[in-house]
């Protein structure tokens, strides 16, 4: 059975999980799966409010720099991914927040700085260069006990933020200048979905991928948004949604030999699709009647002037 230590781990080790779940690199899998398609989409709801959906995109790209950076230093890419994640995360938004720049030009900045970055390092890092495939596309049914074990904990971290903290996120998003007069420190609360973002990113590098993460905090939200009429529900229907595409994803990886990362992108973006088509069927316009002109007075021409109340006859 499963031998992750956390407290998800415990959970699972005590379910009688059938295929494709029954043999312990699956649960591993599972484990760490289940964490970050909860976790992204809670994250991506405030980055889609904010119109910041390319965030995660962004700091992936940084972080693809920064695990190149640790295999050219010899050291565990997971700390130097996430030191460059949350320095470029704060940089990006402090560009954001001083109007030095629009935040698609900022992200564009460090979209292609760092991948550039990262592939210039990574050539430098000689035979590692190969060990940054992983990360870029995510290894799942590689991971082990003590990558999980990072991953719960990181996961923990996130859910706790945003129950601390997310009445005041959420005041954030919605409108800056409403929350900077109610006293919220806005400045502070966009810093630590900075690197709260940063955070998700790194954590999921070895799930799906720094390429793919971006898509797993968008297409759920973007699917609750559709089923959901409040933030709330969005934030519950997103992470569910996540979780979903999980455990259907890594079944169909291991039923068809497919890339894991690969095939629960493709499920979240299979159910954004299937709810939209629903969705936007049911709220379909009735489609419009033309009017029916109104025919003219028995002399056969229209005067302009209502005659609906006029006698037949003189």
């Amino acid at each position: 059975m499963i031998v992750a230590n956390g407290a998800l781990g415990s959970v699972l080790a005590t379910l009688p999980l059938p295929w494709p779940f029954e043999r312990d690199y699956m649960q591993l899998a599972l484990a760490a799966g289940l964490v970050i398609g909860i976790c992204a989409p809670l994250i991506g709801v405030f980055l889609v409010q904010q119109r910041l959906s390319l965030m995660g995109d962004g700091i992936g790209h940084l972080a693809f720099a920064g695990v190149a950076a640790g295999l050219l230093l010899e050291v565990w890419p997971i700390w130097t991914a996430m030191l460059v994640a949350v320095v470029g995360a704060l940089a990006i938004e402090w560009l954001r927040s001083r109007g030095r720049t629009t935040s698609d030009l900022a992200l564009a900045l460090w979209f292609y700085g760092g991948i550039a970055a990262g592939v210039v390092l990574a050539s430098r890092a000689g035979n590692g260069g190969l060990a940054i495939v992983p990360y870029l596309f995510g290894s799942i049914l590689t991971i082990d006990a003590s990558d999980v074990r990072v991953i719960v904990i990181l996961g923990i971290g996130i859910v706790a933020a945003i129950a601390l903290f997310g009445r005041a996120l959420f005041a954030i998003v919605v409108d800056e200048e409403s929350a900077r007069v109610a006293g919220i420190p806005v400045g502070a609360g966009n810093a630590l979905l900075a690197v709260l973002t940063a955070v998700t990113v790194v954590a999921a590098m070895r799930v799906v991928g720094v390429l793919l993460i971006a898509a797993l905090m968008v297409l759920p939200v973007a699917t609750g948004r559709v089923v959901s009429h409040s933030f709330r529900g969005t934030m519950a229907v997103s992470a569910a949604i996540g979780a979903f595409a999980v455990v259907a994803g890594l079944a169909a990886a291991r039923q068809w030999a497919l890339a894991p990362g690969g095939s629960i992108v493709l499920v979240a973006a299979f159910v954004f699709a299937t709810v939209s088509l629903v969705g936007g069927r049911r709220k379909r316009p009735p489609t419009p009647v033309m009017p029916v002109p109104r025919p003219p007075d028995e002399l056969g021409r229209d005067d302009g002037h209502d005659h609906t109340h006029d006698h037949t006859h003189e």
